[in-house]
């Protein structure tokens, strides 16, 4: 279950639960004046915490690290395309809002708002 490079521009060490050594991949992303960052499941290549259950914890460590403010990104977790046969494998993308409730923290994005996304050029 090799992660594609494809899925991050870089590899992002984070302290996970219990403060394990933890790595994901990382993406940010300008898009109309939106700052996107999106943080890959790395799967075996991980030693530590997933990017699921490290959260919140995980995206003050990238805001920290990459200079910016919680609230003035739109955080997006991937669960990338692994060519497995189980379906929990498959790629998808979620938007997480930290400042909601919990049945509205989490919302699947469509493959349309993810291409945009991913293929954004401001030239």
């Amino acid at each position: 279950m090799k992660v594609s490079p494809d899925y991050y521009d870089e590899i992002f060490p984070f302290k996970g639960e219990w403060d394990m050594e933890s790595t994901c991949g990382l993406k940010i992303r300008e898009v109309v004046g939106k700052t996107y960052v999106i943080v890959t499941e790395l799967y075996q290549d991980n030693p530590g915490t997933s990017v699921t259950y490290a959260g919140r914890k995980l995206a003050d460590q990238i805001c920290e690290a990459k200079n910016l403010k919680l609230e003035d990104i739109i955080y997006l977790e991937c669960t990338p395309n692994t060519n497995s046969k189980l379906s929990f494998y498959d790629e998808e993308y979620f938007q997480v809002d930290f400042f909601a409730d919990m049945q509205h923290k989490y919302r699947q994005l469509t493959k349309e708002e993810v291409m945009k996304i991913l293929n954004y050029n401001e030239n």
